[in-house]
């Protein structure tokens, strides 16, 4: 059994996707970027992006009753690996203890033009 996941505390899917997905104890969230839910709005520099994405990232987990304790493994995209550095800093606040495991690969381009998108797995 898979079950849909969609929650208003992240930006709605723009195309045919779905946030995320859980399927017996395994959570699976589609890539999310930083977009704003409640103003649509992109925020300004890499670290507030980062924020952004990794709270939507959560409110797709939350609808599972996940936690970024539950992310086993996430994968960062970069339009620009220039920000790696800073990216990591702000998701380095995300996870106090045992982070999970993670890529980070720089991309030509992502949705919106956004510079970072996350995607995450998680276990129940």
């Amino acid at each position: 059994m898979k079950t849909v996941l969609s929650s208003s505390n992240a930006p709605a899917a723009i195309g045919p996707y779905s946030q995320g997905m859980c399927a017996g104890n395994l959570v699976i969230t589609s890539g999310q970027i930083p977009v704003n839910p409640q103003t649509g709005l992109i925020p300004e520099g890499i670290e507030a992006q980062t924020r952004q994405a990794m709270e939507n990232v959560l409110a797709v987990l939350a609808e599972a009753g996940a936690t970024a304790e539950n992310i086993i493994k996430t994968t960062v995209f970069l339009n620009n690996m220039d920000d790696f550095a800073a990216m990591n800093g702000v998701y380095a606040s995300f996870f106090a203890a045992d982070p999970p495991a993670r890529s980070a690969v720089e991309v030509a381009r992502l949705p919106k033009d956004c510079p970072i998108e996350i995607e995450a797995i998680a276990v129940l």
